[in-house]
């Protein structure tokens, strides 16, 4: 299977103001999703087309400890800072029918594989030990799905499509060729700037860009 993008994660101080913000900006309400009992983390997902959804995701308060650092670097003190201004772009994640190749072939570290079940639904997730993101946050994570129909299309779909993943780095070309190693250089679109991530989305409310 090529690569394509699996889902993209925004990441919010809490899910209830979290929601709040996203329907002012997207004017569709986020549905509640679940809990990651591993992370100590929940969720609202929704359909973003092309078998891919839109994750809004927080720590869960009412969670225990997770024994281990969070993913999406949800523990680290700069991004709770930037959360607690509003939703973030956290990262991006990479459905992938071959993990263990992808890691297997990546010039750069991307992380551990953890497994993770909900239901009758399991997947594998690259996720670094210390919960950081790869190459300052914008190299995606990775994802294998077990076999099945992709979580997508049991999700809502309420009109909100991603147009386009956008990273910004200093020198692109640098970034681009790192892609281009990961094959999923066609799965993001490289400009020059600051080192940033943002999602474009087409919403009812015509095109926006979220950071």
């Amino acid at each position: 299977m090529q690569n394509k993008i699996d889902h993209i994660a925004i990441g919010c101080k809490d899910l209830d103001s979290g929601a709040a913000a996203m329907e002012t900006i997207l004017d569709v309400a986020v549905p509640l999703g679940g809990k990651h009992a591993a992370m100590s983390t929940h969720n609202r997902v929704m359909q973003a087309g092309n078998e891919s959804f839109l994750e809004l995701i927080s720590i869960d308060p009412e969670a225990p400890e997770p024994g281990r650092v969070r993913w999406f670097s949800l523990d680290d003190a700069d991004t709770q800072r930037r959360l607690n201004e509003r939703p973030r772009a956290l990262t991006w994640v990479v459905n992938t029918g071959d993990l263990d190749a992808v890691l297997s072939g990546s010039p750069v570290d991307l992380g551990d594989v953890v497994d993770f079940a909900r239901g009758d639904r399991t997947w594998r997730l690259t996720v670094p030990e210390d919960g950081s993101l790869p190459g300052e946050g914008l190299l995606p994570a990775f994802i294998e799905w077990s076999p099945g129909p992709h979580p997508s299309t049991g999700q809502q779909d309420l009109g909100i499509r991603l147009k386009t993943v956008r990273l910004s780095h200093p020198e692109p070309e640098q970034l681009v060729s790192l892609l281009k190693a990961l094959n999923i250089d066609h799965l993001a679109e490289v400009v020059k700037g600051e080192p940033g991530l943002s999602f474009v989305l087409k919403t009812p409310n015509g095109t926006v860009e979220l950071d």
